[in-house]
C-alpha cells in the first residue's frame, strides 16, 4: 500500500466501496418480495450510487426494501463527499495524525492544491453539506406535508432521501417516474434546483461566497475559480434553458403554460449538469434537445463539487486557449489573471481523454448494447447514455434497463471513469513522474 500513489489510493477506495455495496445489495434483505438482483444489476446499482450517477436498471422505490434504499442512500452520500474525505474525518476524530499522503489525497479529491488547514477544511465541508441537505429536507418536508396525504414518516424518508440525492447530484429518486409528478409544482422544482446548483459549484466556491457574505472589515477578493465557476455555470444554465424552450416548444413542453415551460426548461438545464433528475420524459425529446443535454452533461459540474463531467473550469480554459490562439495571444487570461501552463496542460488532457472515452464507448455500445441497437436512433441513444454515465448525470432516453450484460459493464466502467476523472486515471497509471534529461532539436510541422 505504501507504494501506491494518491490517485491510485483514491481509485482503490472507490472500488472497495462499490464492491462492498454490491455485496450488500445482493442480500435477500435488500430487495422486496421474491425478486433478487443479479450480480451485474447489484454492481450497476452500487457503482451508480457511489459514483453519484443515478442511472438505474431497476426501479429504486419498488425493487428495494427500506434497508436496500438506505444502503443506496449511504453509497451516494459517501460518493458525493468523497471516500477519502470521510476516511480522513474518522482519522481526525480518532486522534490519528494526518500525514502528507492523506493530505495529498484529499486535495486530489477536491481538485484544489492550495488548501491549508485540513481539519478546518473537513469541518467546513461537512458543515456545508449537512446544513444544505438538512435545510433542503426541511423545505421538502413542509411542502409535501401540505400538498400530499402521505404519513409523517413517509414524508420524512422521501424528504431526506431526495434532498441528499439532489445536493450530491446523485439523481436517485424513490418515485417510479422520478419527479414527473411534480412537474408543475414550483416549490419542489425550485428547492431541487437550488440543492443541485449548490452541490455542483464546489465547496471552495461556496466557502468563498460565504466569506464575502460574512467577512467583516476590508472587502475580500473573490478567487479566480469562483468567478469562472459562477460565470460559466449561469451562462450554461441560461443557454440550456433557451435551447430547450426552442426545441421542445411543440413537443415535450407543448400544452403547458408559459411559467411551466420556463420552469421545466430551467430544471432540465440545471439537472443535466450532473444531477439526473427529470420532470419530463427525456425519451420523447427531439434530437436537437438531446444534443443540447449532451453538451451540458459533457461539461458537467465544477471542480471540488459532488458532480462529474470535465468541469466548468476545464471547459473555460480550453475555450479561452482556443480563442486566445485565434487572437495570437501567448497567455490564457481570465478577469485580469493568467492561467499557469500546468493547468492548461491538465485541462487539455482531461478534455481530450474525455472525448476519446466517449467516442470509443459510444461505438462499442452500439455493438454490444442489447435490444435497443435493433431500433431507431441507435447512435443518439448510445451517445446520450455514455455521456450521461461519463458525466455522472443519470439522465437516460430509457435504454438503461434494456442493456445487455456487456452493455451494463461498459456503462459501469464509464461511470467509474467519469467519477474518478480522466486525469486521475492517467496519473494512476503513471506511478511516478518522468523527468526528461535531454531534448531533441525542434522542427516545424504543418497542422490544420
Amino acid at each position: 500500500m505504501k507504494k501506491l500513489t494518491p490517485p491510485q489510493l483514491l481509485i482503490l477506495s472507490f472500488l472497495c466501496v462499490i464492491i462492498l455495496g454490491t455485496a450488500v445489495l445482493s442480500l435477500p434483505m435488500a430487495t422486496s418480495g421474491t425478486e433478487k438482483l443479479s450480480i451485474t444489476d447489484s454492481l450497476f446499482t452500487a457503482a451508480s450510487a457511489t459514483c453519484v450517477t443515478g442511472l438505474v436498471v431497476k426501479d429504486t422505490g419498488t425493487t428495494f426494501t427500506p434497508f436496500g434504499k438506505w444502503v443506496i442512500f449511504a453509497l451516494f452520500q459517501a460518493g458525493g463527499l468523497g471516500i477519502m474525505t470521510f476516511s480522513t474525518l474518522f482519522a481526525v476524530l480518532l486522534g490519528r495524525k494526518i500525514g502528507f499522503r492523506e493530505t495529498d489525497i484529499i486535495k486530489g479529491t477536491l481538485d484544489n492544491h492550495n488548501i491549508l488547514g485540513l481539519k478546518k477544511l473537513i469541518t467546513y465541508i461537512l458543515g456545508i453539506t449537512f446544513a444544505a441537505e438538512g435545510l433542503g429536507a426541511l423545505f421538502l418536508f413542509v411542502r409535501w406535508k401540505v400538498s400530499t396525504d402521505w404519513g409523517v414518516w413517509e414524508i420524512l424518508e422521501k424528504s431526506i432521501f431526495h434532498s441528499v440525492s439532489a445536493f450530491c447530484n446523485a439523481g436517485f429518486s424513490l418515485f417510479s417516474n422520478n419527479l414527473a409528478s411534480f412537474q408543475a409544482d414550483p416549490y419542489i422544482n425550485l428547492i431541487m434546483i437550488v440543492l443541485i446548483f449548490l452541490g455542483g459549484i464546489g465547496f471552495i466556491v461556496i466557502m468563498d461566497a460565504m466569506g464575502l457574505l460574512f467577512k467583516k472589515g476590508p472587502a475580500k477578493r473573490v478567487s479566480l475559480q469562483t468567478k469562472i465557476v459562477l460565470t460559466v455555470s449561469v451562462a450554461l444554465i441560461i443557454l440550456g434553458a433557451v435551447l430547450l424552450l426552442v426545441f421542445e416548444r411543440n413537443n415535450a413542453l407543448k400544452g403547458m403554460t408559459a411559467a411551466e415551460r420556463g420552469l421545466g426548461a430551467i430544471f432540465h438545464s440545471v439537472a443535466a449538469r450532473t444531477a439526473g433528475f427529470n420532470t419530463l420524459d427525456i425519451g420523447s425529446f427531439t434530437a436537437p434537445s438531446l444534443m443540447s443535454l449532451i453538451f451540458l452533461m459533457f461539461i458537467g459540474a465544477s471542480p471540488g463539487s459532488t458532480g462529474g463531467g470535465i468541469k466548468t473550469c476545464t471547459f473555460a480554459v480550453v475555450m479561452a486557449l482556443t480563442f486566445g490562439m485565434m487572437k495570437n495571444r501567448k497567455k490564457v487570461m481570465f478577469f485580469g489573471r493568467s492561467v499557469p501552463k500546468q493547468v492548461i496542460r491538465e485541462a487539455l488532457v482531461i478534455f481530450f481523454l474525455a472525448l476519446a472515452w466517449i467516442f470509443i464507448g459510444t461505438m462499442v455500445l452500439t455493438v454490444i448494447g442489447g435490444s435497443f441497437t435493433r431500433g431507431d436512433n441507435v447512435f443518439i441513444k448510445a451517445l446520450f447514455e455514455i455521456v450521461s454515465a461519463f458525466g455522472t448525470v443519470g439522465l437516460s432516453t430509457g435504454i438503461t434497463g434494456t442493456l445487455s450484460g456487456a452493455g451494463k459493464i461498459l456503462v459501469i466502467v464509464t461511470m467509474f471513469a467519469g467519477r474518478v476523472g480522466p486525469l486521475t486515471l492517467a496519473l494512476a497509471v503513471a506511478s511516478r513522474e518522468r523527468k526528461d534529461n535531454y531534448f531533441y532539436p525542434e522542427e516545424n510541422l504543418m497542422v490544420g
